[in-house]
């Protein structure tokens, strides 16, 4: 049964999510199309550069993409405490850079502001706005009716270009939070398209890569191949110059602020891929020694056992529904359903305990 949104979505328990949208009929529409025989990749380029737009309006971030074929995955942090900070003119402008005719209201209200109930319905708009530039339900729209009307009338067509609604799930904690980065950016090589991340085309992990590359002072022959492949299949096909918010930081180590980056550091996060990747089933790679021990170390920090990694990097959609984290985790997100009459029983059978207890101990 379809659960309304607010019962998947509570940005008390958290503010991360991880969202997938698939297309219809699980059709390959953003790829290699084999009844067609066309190839839609440029798509893919759609989806990122709009993904990374929306996230310089609204008030989420993104922590990391995967574009695929027929399906993309998302994971956002919805930054709450920036978007009640926003004056009212800044939500103004921020809304109407996506619905320039809703500035049609306001400028009614705003030839009556002598009239008491025209200041009230235009606080009550831009409050409305506000609450909508926090909403994953309100950026998932944007995005994928913004990408369907582009492909149907590419393709001179009408109809449905996506399944149905997004799926959206919880990640209660640090440990789910990294675990579900992971395995989005490892998609394309669980499904047997790359070997490793560099290779990952449409994916937030090569961009994080490509960054860096070009940060570095003297890059390596393979940092230049990297930044120069993404040059040639993304920036040249790009439609705007502007490109958009970046990805969700890494942590420093020079202090967090409002929690506002990742609970990681970004060398750790990239040695944890490149073995991860390494380690995946049907993947051959040589497996480079510093990493493997710098990868044991930071899953021994967030205190999560090498071989439970190693399942999950390939079952992560079949072990967790609704929400994902620790077992304790899990069960505090129940509870707190209950006590709102989300749900009716308490001790109701919570799906993803048993894998959390073998991924991230009790």
């Amino acid at each position: 049964m379809t659960r309304a949104r607010n019962q998947q979505v509570s940005l008390e328990d958290t503010p991360y999510y991880h969202c997938i949208s698939r297309c219809v009929r699980r059709a390959y529409l953003c790829g290699d199309d084999p009844v067609s025989g066309e190839n839609f990749d440029h798509r893919k380029v759609w989806m990122v550069e709009r993904v990374k737009q929306l996230a310089s309006v609204f008030a989420i971030d993104v922590c990391a993409y995967a574009v695929m074929s027929n399906h993309y995955h998302l994971v956002l942090f919805v930054n709450e405490r920036e978007a009640d900070g926003w004056t009212q003119e800044e939500v103004i402008q921020r809304w109407t850079r996506l619905f320039s005719r809703n500035a049609a209201a306001l400028k009614t209200a705003a030839r009556n502001r002598s009239s008491k109930a025209a200041r009230d319905y235009r606080r009550k708009l831009i409050e409305e706005w506000r609450g909508r530039l926090k909403d994953i339900s309100w950026f998932m729209r944007c995005v994928n009716e913004n990408v369907a009307r582009r492909a149907n009338r590419e393709d001179d067509c009408t109809g449905r270009f996506w399944e149905g609604r997004f799926k959206s799930q919880a990640l209660l904690d640090d440990k789910a939070l990294v675990t579900c980065m992971a395995y989005v950016d490892l998609n394309p090589i669980r499904a047997g398209l790359n070997s490793t991340p560099e290779d990952c085309d449409f994916t937030s992990i090569q961009e994080r890569l490509v960054q860096h590359a070009r940060r570095v002072k003297n890059p390596s022959s393979e940092q230049r191949a990297l930044t120069k492949h993404y040059e040639n299949y993304f920036e040249s096909n790009r439609r705007h110059r502007n490109p958009g918010s970046r990805l969700m930081g890494f942590d420093t180590g020079q202090g967090v602020q409002d929690g506002h980056c990742l609970p990681l550091r970004q060398k750790d996060y990239f040695d944890l891929l490149q073995w991860s990747a390494a380690r995946l089933p049907g993947n051959y790679n040589k497996v480079d020694p510093q990493r493997s021990k710098a990868a044991a170390e930071l899953l021994q920090r967030f205190d999560i056992g090498t071989a439970a990694w190693l399942d999950v990097m390939t079952s992560f959609h079949r072990y967790f529904y609704l929400a994902a984290g620790a077992a304790q985790s899990l069960k505090n997100f129940q509870e707190k359903r209950a006590q709102s009459n989300i749900v009716r029983f308490r001790d109701k059978w919570v799906r993803g305990i048993n894998p959390a207890t073998r991924l991230y101990g009790t």
